[in-house]
């Protein structure tokens, strides 16, 4: 019988859990309690996109798709990133996925190697920790500018040793949304560095208010081949629980980053992709309602915490999320916790990355009558703990 091997190095569970920010009972809500700590639409799913589904269902689209992606939906995919962005796509550089989770995997396991240096823009999702903790990478935290804006100086004198730039943008927690001077700056950097690539995750790209037209990493000029777009139906189409998104990418790393994706989860599912290309026929319109909706909701948040003594808050310029900072004595997971016995759960900002410590998260994806009522929950606790 052979002996185990016995070895000090650590697991890939040990690295997640070392370094993972997540809370642990991520979706959970107590009874009598508001949850404002979710990215997920209230809304559901059209019905229009729930018919195909249904519809695929009963013409017996139950079988296994090309484990590449079902071919009309790549083509379809390849066409609206070409529309929608300006890239030249096809769909060779496009790989469908298990939503967009899988798609950042899938992208960093593929481009990585243990020991790679990853610069992480911060505060950003917190996944993506989880995620370059798994590969073994180091994570290079990037803290803001006093404004709250990207650290261009920063990333150019960090850019030359790392094998990764991670974007998140629109922002996931801060709502913040990258102008068309910091992109062509970035761009800039990323072209000076060949073998850097940038991933920008893009899962908001249709929430994004007061007007802006949103401006795609995969449209800059110069670095087509660097660029990792991410994308999902998730947030665009309130389709979080189909798990659906795509990764596109020049058609090497398209090929590395699909032979990752099939080998860890198999073919999609096939009735869902049939859904996904009903989905990308959403007429204009009711996206534009969709952001109106948020936009209203985004106001009524800063309605709420504008003026008020020890609470600071940016401007939300897209996503559906604000990032408040609270000044108080006590760390933000304290003081969710303290919010969460006031029957609001709200997420901590120190899981976004060391600047966010002293912040709270809070999604405005829900109902009109319950983010009120979890703003009012908010607020009332938030007073009690103000230092003054």
């Amino acid at each position: 019988m052979l002996s185990p091997v016995l070895t000090s190095s650590p697991t890939v569970t040990d690295r997640i859990m070392a370094a993972s920010r997540r809370p642990a009972g991520l979706g959970a809500t107590p009874a009598g309690a508001i949850s404002l700590a979710m990215g997920e639409p209230d809304a559901d799913t059209s019905p229009a996109i729930t018919t195909a589904a249904v519809t695929a269902l009963r013409a017996g689209r139950t079988r296994y798709e090309a484990l590449t992606g079902a071919p009309a939906l790549r083509s379809a995919l390849a066409e609206h990133i070409t529309s929608g962005t300006g890239r030249p796509t096809s769909a060779a550089e496009v790989v469908t996925t298990h939503g967009g989770s899988a798609g950042l995997a899938a992208t960093m396991l593929a481009l990585l190697r243990p020991g790679d240096r990853v610069i992480v823009p911060e505060p950003t999702y917190s996944l993506y920790t989880d995620h370059l903790a798994m590969i073994g990478a180091e994570q290079v935290w990037l803290a803001p500018t006093p404004a709250g804006r990207i650290d261009l100086v920063g990333l150019r004198a960090l850019a030359a040793d790392a094998r990764m730039l991670v974007l998140c943008n629109p922002a996931n927690p801060t709502g913040a949304v990258h102008t068309a001077a910091e992109l062509a700056e970035i761009a800039a950097i990323v072209a000076a560095h060949p073998s850097l690539v940038l991933v920008s995750d893009e899962a908001y790209c249709d929430i994004v208010f007061d007007g802006a037209d949103f401006l795609s990493a995969a449209a800059l000029p110069g670095i087509r081949d660097q660029v990792v777009l991410v994308g999902t139906f998730s947030k665009s189409y309130a389709m979080t629980g189909w798990r659906l998104g795509y990764v596109v990418a020049n058609e090497e790393h398209a090929a590395r980053i699909n032979l990752v994706h099939r080998t860890l989860n198999g073919a999609l599912t096939t009735f869902v992709q049939d859904a996904g290309l009903v989905a990308l026929r959403t007429p204009p319109g009711e996206l534009v309602r969709m952001r109106d909706t948020y936009q209203r909701r985004r106001d009524l948040v800063v309605d709420h915490l504008d003026g008020i003594p020890g609470i600071d808050l940016a401007r939300p310029a897209g996503a559906f999320y604000a990032f408040p900072r609270v000044h108080t004595d006590v760390d933000s997971q304290t003081l969710v916790q303290r919010l969460a016995d006031g029957g609001v759960l709200l997420r901590a900002g120190s899981e976004y990355g060391p600047s966010g410590e002293g912040h709270v998260r809070l999604s405005f994806a829900s109902d009109d009558a319950h983010l009120e009522e979890g703003l009012r929950r908010f607020v009332d606790v938030a007073r009690r703990l103000i230092r003054d």
